[in-house]
């Protein structure tokens, strides 16, 4: 049994990081793009819906940043950063930028979803600290 359970853990000890980043960079970029995609009419990231003005305005109201301010913020935000995983350009900083907002939607607009934003922080964090992996831009740009 013991023997097994060493062979088990060999085979998960080979699994390349890179492979683990690029399913991160991937499911995590998609999550944010996915919602920056509410916000907005079309592919004008500018052109932000009024359902969109509306939740800022009625069920987000973020202290310290007028709502209008914000939902153009969160829509640019939301379909840059995610390009920018994908592509593995500025990972760590992109990765940054969306625990940053993942950090604010956990204080400001949904406490309660802790155990969400718990894992999205955990994806973005490994990001943040190992990189984006060898199958990213940044990587090319590093050799």
């Amino acid at each position: 049994m013991t023997s097994l359970i060493k062979r088990l853990i060999g085979l998960f000890d080979a699994i390349p990081y890179s492979i683990l980043a690029l399913l991160i960079r991937f499911a995590i970029g998609l999550t944010f793009w996915n919602s920056g995609r509410t916000k907005v009419e079309g592919w004008n990231i500018l052109n932000v819906t009024d359902s969109a003005v509306f939740l800022f305005e009625n069920e987000y109201k973020l202290p310290f940043i007028p709502p209008l301010i914000a939902v153009h913020l969160a829509a640019l935000a939301e379909h840059i950063l995610p390009l920018l995983l994908w592509l593995g350009i500025g990972t760590r900083f992109a990765a940054l930028g969306l625990l940053g907002m993942t950090a604010v939607i956990q204080i400001f607009v949904y406490p309660g979803a802790y155990a969400l934003h718990a894992l999205w922080a955990g994806a973005l964090l490994t990001l943040v600290k190992f990189g984006p992996g060898k199958v990213s831009v940044d990587h090319l740009l590093k050799r």
